[in-house]
């Protein structure tokens, strides 16, 4: 069975038409796994856990200003 997923696109994805961003889904019946795509190619699709996610964007967050 196919589990439909719901998108939400990423805070930082800015304006225009809105469809250069990182969408990111979770499961309706479990918080994992998460699933991130790219709006300009829907159809690949990454999937992680809760831990990696959060360490790679606590990397990501340490090595550049997107706090500020």
């Amino acid at each position: 069975m196919t589990t439909r997923l719901t998108w939400q696109k990423s805070s930082f994805s800015g304006g225009g038409t809105g469809d250069e961003c990182v969408e990111l889904a979770l499961p309706h019946t479990s918080p994992t796994p998460i699933h991130l795509r790219e709006s300009e190619t829907p159809t690949t699709i990454l999937t992680t856990n809760p831990t990696a996610l959060h360490a790679l964007l606590t990397t990501v967050k340490s090595s550049t200003n997107l706090t500020e």
